[in-house]
């Protein structure tokens, strides 16, 4: 009786979890490189795919705003209430911390009250437009891992591009557009992501969804990485397997969540109206609160590790990779190509390693050969990665009568090695 109830209630916890719980709270655990295994021949590296995890990685990121001088405060300016647009006493001043509305306001910590935000200048100049574009820039290449969230602490506007580069700003494509009426502003039929599949994931286009100007209770835009996701992982991301495979094969569907910048261009602000109000000018202008962009450094399957030094995300490279991205071979670890690492198959996915020797770099030690260009295969004596440490030393029994120790001066693994090297006379040690 009591291990029947217990399964009833082992079951409906199951149940409660999946529920309280749509979305896997990692893609996967590709968070080791390489492990110690055990074979015939002694301990050898097992090496795996592996990845950084998924971050904030808004916390690196580097901003950039044109026009550079759009941000209100210099000089100052009143501006008109969220809440209300006819209240226009509000001011912004950059010479007061009180009230300057600086950039970095856009990804400070939310939840303070008063409530924290970038501000542009008002639309005075009107009918000039009132543009802005903001890039996030990473100087590194991430992989996007959930939704960008873009909050407006005013209206969200009525026309928007989110734009992305994979070349570090030298060029951009659209990722979405984003107006009130998008086939006034872009000359394109409103949809949603829910309109998309599987074969039309990477379209670009406009939706409504996201644009209707005054409302308190609408501040948010997304760009929709889950749902997008979702077309291949299911609609709660458990067939990870799945979108894996895709993103193993498909170039253009991995290169569509991978980015260097983003670009942010506000086009047109919340009007609200079919007419904008010339007599109350100092309503109309942008002003964020907040935004969120969650991902990893991009290190093609090479790292675990991403380090953040002297304003530069880099990859601790494994696998014998090396660069930013993991993307090259260690020099004289060149035997065979460089490729990324592979997801499958699930769970460890593959490595795909740089060669560990090369018989024509001689890097197997104290006598070893080069096995199909990945492991040394070890004279008796000897054991480790390279060959490099007596077998006697990992059993604690190494000792003058052993027999065990360093080849002799001219030994003929020293004589064709110093053969190689251009070396005159016989290598001493």
């Amino acid at each position: 009786m009591y291990l029947s109830r217990f399964l009833s209630i082992h079951a409906l916890w199951v149940t409660v979890s999946s529920v309280m719980q749509p979305y896997p709270l990692v893609w996967g655990h590709y968070d080791v490189c390489k492990t110690q295994i055990y074979t015939e021949e002694g301990k050898v590296w097992d090496y795996m795919a592996c990845q950084p995890e998924s971050t904030d990685m808004t916390k690196y990121l580097k901003v950039k705003l044109d026009p550079p001088d759009i941000t209100c405060g210099d000089p100052p300016e009143t501006f008109c209430a969220m809440g209300n647009p006819y209240m226009c006493n509000n001011e912004c001043d950059a010479s007061t911390p009180e009230l300057a509305h600086p950039p970095e306001l856009m990804f400070d910590f939310e939840g303070r009250h008063p409530s924290t935000f970038w501000q542009s200048a008002t639309w005075k100049e009107y009918p000039k437009p009132l543009q802005v574009n903001i890039t996030l820039s990473w100087s590194k290449t991430i992989e996007l891992t959930d939704n960008i969230v873009i909050t407006f602490e005013s209206g969200r506007p009525d026309q928007m591009i989110l734009e992305k580069s994979l070349d570090y700003g030298r060029t951009w494509q659209p990722y979405q557009y984003y107006a009130t009426d998008c086939l006034d502003a872009f000359h394109m039929d409103p949809k949603s992501v829910k309109d998309l599949s599987q074969h039309t994931v990477l379209e670009i286009i406009c939706t409504e969804e996201y644009s209707t100007g005054y409302m308190t209770n609408s501040k948010i835009i997304h760009f929709e990485i889950k749902d997008r996701f979702a077309f291949f992982a299911g609609p709660w991301l458990r067939n990870m397997a799945s979108l894996y495979g895709q993103l193993d094969t498909t170039k253009k569907l991995r290169d569509f969540f991978t980015v260097t910048d983003l670009r942010i261009r506000l086009l047109r602000p919340a009007v609200g109206e079919i007419f904008v109000d010339e007599l109350h000018l100092a309503r109309y202008f942008y002003a964020i609160s907040d935004i969120k962009v969650h991902g990893r450094c991009k290190c093609n399957l090479h790292a675990t590790v991403c380090v953040y030094d002297n304003s530069k995300l880099t990859c601790e490279c494994e696998h014998n990779t090396t660069g930013p991205d993991c993307g090259k071979c260690k020099k004289n670890y060149q035997g065979r190509p460089w490729s990324p690492g592979s997801y499958l198959p699930i769970p460890k996915g593959t490595a795909n390693t740089s060669n560990v020797c090369d018989n024509e770099l001689l890097h197997c030690q104290n006598g070893g050969t080069c096995h199909n260009n990945v492991r040394c295969l070890c004279p008796a004596a000897y054991t480790g990665i390279l060959c490099e440490k007596l077998r006697c030393e990992e059993a604690g029994s190494c000792g003058s009568d052993s027999g065990q120790g360093a080849p002799p001066p001219g030994s003929p693994a020293l004589l064709l090695l110093a053969a190689l090297l251009g070396t005159a006379s016989p290598l001493l040690f």
